[in-house]
């Protein structure tokens, strides 16, 4: 009863204050002003962009081995480097970024183990990871890159089309992220990114990553996406298991359901 009392008194005061303004009630979503996009026109401008449709996974083979790219960077990120790896070996991988549920940011928001999906609409691509439910908007609508940007977790990114490939920059990375590894952002960053169909099933993304105070030239790398016809995006709740065994730092994650927990065990464990 609390709950509908609230929901009432809610919507209550949301019709006073239309009534205020001298607005009839529900008149809001009828006379709503006409739409700044063009759809007769706009929307039919995409069927002459490339089928990007479905989703796609990381294709692991162009990552791993003699086919990773490998950055070379300058002596102070490289110090840098060596000392986080060194505090790894000795006290386990941290991950609290993991256990608070902070996404990766950019570049790595791109490589993780879950797919993507890719959505095209009249100024804008919108590129959906699976991983936290991330959602990168890529605008294609003649607007440059911000001068001051907001510092986010995947920055401010802009496109453009060159023939059948996007093309996009992407600058203002928050120093809660790493442009790798153990190297934080650090706000001079900027991202290209070349995406196209090298053949039906097969996407290709060219990173160049340039930043002349951790790499002494830009770094590049390429990596390719499969199409699975038959997957399906999924929903992504970080939070849902996660808890940390003791303190901080360290492998300190439990992801595991025991006789103890409140939800009960895994399968396998029963």
């Amino acid at each position: 009863m609390q709950l509908c009392l609230s929901w009432a008194r809610a919507a209550a005061g949301a019709a006073a204050l239309v009534m205020s303004v001298g607005v009839p009630v529900g008149a809001m979503a009828q006379d709503a002003p006409e739409s700044a996009i063009p759809r007769a026109t706009a929307y039919g401008e995409l069927t002459g962009l490339p089928d990007w449709s479905g989703v796609w996974q990381t294709d692991w083979s162009t990552v791993f081995g003699a086919n990773a790219a490998q950055p070379q960077l300058t002596p102070a990120a490289q110090a840098r480097l060596d000392a986080f790896r060194k505090k790894e070996q000795e006290e386990g991988v941290a991950q609290e970024a993991q256990i608070h549920c902070s996404p990766p940011g950019m570049p790595a928001i791109m490589r993780q183990p879950y797919p993507l999906e890719i959505l095209f609409s009249p100024g804008r691509v919108t590129i959906f990871a699976e991983t936290y439910s991330q959602a990168r908007r890529i605008y294609t609508d003649g607007r440059p890159l911000p001068e001051d940007p907001d510092l986010l977790f995947n920055g401010n990114s802009v496109g453009h089309w060159e023939g059948d490939t996007l093309v996009v920059d992407t600058i203002g990375f928050s120093p809660q992220t790493n442009i790798m590894a153990g190297i934080p952002h650090d706000g001079d960053t900027l991202i290209r990114e070349r995406i196209w169909l090298e053949k039906p099933g097969q996407l290709l993304i060219e990173t160049t990553v340039t930043n002349p105070e951790i790499f002494t030239e830009p770094f590049v790398s390429t990596q390719a996406y499969k199409l699975e016809p038959e997957w399906e995006i999924r929903e992504y709740v970080c939070a849902e298991n996660n808890r940390l065994m003791s303190g901080e730092g360290g492998a300190n994650v439990d992801l595991g359901l025991d006789e103890d927990d409140p939800f009960g065990p895994l399968p396998d464990e029963e």
